[in-house]
C-alpha cells in the first residue's frame, strides 16, 4: 500500500516529506521507545509514536522506515521538521491515539508481522 492511500484513508496531516507519499508500505510498527523501534522495526514499516523529537528521525533513516505518524494531536519540533525535510522523510500527524489508528491501519491491511 502507498503511504497516499495511508494519508487519505486516516485523514492524516501531511507535515513533511510529500515527494515521498508514492513509497510502498509494507507493515507497521507502534512504539515510543526509540531503542525498540530499533531492534524490531523493519524496513518499509510505517511507525506509530508521540514523539515529537528530532531522534525519531534518525532511528527512521537508520531503519528505512517509510513514514512517521505522530499520534494524540502533538505536531513535530521544528528541528524534527527540518531534519525530516532535509532526509525526505514523510512525517504526519492523526488527532487519534495509537491503539485507534493501529485499528485502522490493520483494516487496512498494515499488519505488524511481515
Amino acid at each position: 500500500m502507498k503511504l497516499t492511500e495511508i494519508v487519505k484513508s486516516c485523514n492524516l496531516q501531511l507535515v513533511c516529506g510529500e515527494k515521498s507519499l508514492n513509497r510502498d508500505v509494507s507493515g507497521g510498527y507502534v512504539s515510543d521507545l526509540l531503542s525498540d523501534v530499533m531492534a524490531n522495526c523493519k524496513k518499509d514499516d510505517i511507525w506509530l509514536t508521540l514523539q515529537i523529537h528530532p531522534n525519531i528521525v534518525a532511528v527512521a533513516k537508520l531503519k528505512e522506515i517509510a513514514g512517521i505518524i505522530i499520534i494524540n494531536g502533538r505536531k513535530p519540533e521544528a528541528e524534527t521538521t527540518k531534519k525530516a525535510n532535509a532526509e525526505g522523510l514523510p512525517v504526519m500527524t492523526s488527532d487519534l491515539p495509537a491503539f485507534e489508528l493501529a485499528g485502522r491501519l490493520y483494516n487496512m491491511g498494515i499488519h505488524g508481522t511481515h
